[in-house]
């Protein structure tokens, strides 16, 4: 794992900025840029390079994202996953054109990896450009699209089972808020249902310990706070939805004199850098996204490549890493 000082050293910054930035330390007054670099370089330090022998001859694809550079920050899952398909590009000498949905060229294009969560009527405005299309982290098969996902099932299965393990009976979650851009169309987390019918079939559901908020520091933070607030109820285990969300809960935990992990442990999701420099750091499901940009590219390739009778879809699965926030 790359250590602060080496993260420091790269980006030219001092280590305690980089920790702070790291952190989310809401108190840190540094620009944007400086921000990006800082995590674009931590994420590239804990990066593992997945290498495979593909010939491409010069393709250049659309990279659509929804998410724009500052929302990338606030939650760096998408980031992850989008330096993993410049790192195939660059590998392959791919030509990626980083397009907003809502400005696109007249470039022709071979194909199009689209990045995010999309309603209905964006997926057909990139159906109607008449180019390969997949889609990353949201299901194409309603569309007939191909697609790239995460198994959350598995992931949420693996938290349970970890936590049921350790002897945890009051099990709580902070499930995401998010929205299409277009519409703004409320998107369900999946993991919410899973780790909701699971819980059921152990008999340990208690809906009076599921909280919800954006996806960010600051999401996870503010919810967590309210609730523990309000509660009547305190969980000894809490699974949250996204790294970004564990992060705030942490603060909020920590601020009422709670500790993590003997009064509650804690678990996040994604496995993004920064959730090894936090303090306790935090235990995780991992998700490889910077191989899920890798796989992307790929795949891109292979469909442009060759059309498929039937859109596929593939399903990536995940990994528990425990860390000192649970017990």
């Amino acid at each position: 794992m790359a250590t602060i000082k080496d993260i420091a050293a790269k980006a030219g910054v001092s280590p305690a900025t980089v920790s702070r930035v790291l952190n989310y330390d809401p108190e840190l007054s540094v620009g944007q840029d400086t921000k990006q670099r800082i995590f674009e370089v931590a994420e590239a330090l804990n990066y593992t390079k997945h290498k495979k022998k593909q010939k491409v001859e010069n393709q250049v694809f659309r990279l659509i994202q929804w998410y724009d550079s500052e929302e990338e920050l606030a939650d760096l899952y998408y980031l992850a996953i989008r330096l993993g398909i410049e790192q195939k590009a660059e590998e392959l000498k791919v030509r990626l054109l980083k397009e907003n949905l809502e400005e696109l060229s007249d470039e022709q294009a071979d194909g199009i990896i689209a990045l995010g969560k999309f309603d209905a009527q964006q997926v057909k405005s990139l159906q109607k450009m008449n180019e390969p299309l997949l889609l990353v982290d949201f299901d194409g098969m309603p569309y007939g699209q191909d697609s790239l996902v995460v198994d959350f099932r598995q992931a949420v299965d693996l938290v349970l089972d970890h936590f049921v393990k350790t002897g945890h009976e009051k099990i709580g979650l902070l499930s995401g808020i998010e929205f299409t851009k277009g519409n703004r169309n409320q998107i369900e987390d999946p993991r919410k249902a899973f780790f909701q019918q699971r819980l059921q079939q152990l008999r340990l559901f208690d809906p009076r310990l599921m909280v919800a908020g954006a996806f960010t520091v600051n999401g996870g933070y503010q919810a967590m706070k309210t609730f523990l607030a309000e509660a009547e109820e305190l969980p000894t285990a809490l699974f949250a939805s996204s790294d970004a969300l564990g992060v705030g809960a942490l603060r909020a935990i920590q601020e009422v004199g709670l500790r993590v992990p003997e009064d509650i442990s804690v678990i996040g999701f994604n496995d993004v850098s920064v959730a090894k420099y936090v303090s306790p750091p935090l235990a995780t499901v991992h998700v490889p996204t910077e191989w899920m940009g890798e796989l992307a590219l790929a795949t891109m390739a292979d469909i442009a490549r060759e059309k498929a009778p039937v859109p596929r879809k593939i399903t990536i699965g995940t990994q528990l890493i425990l860390r000192a926030s649970t017990r």
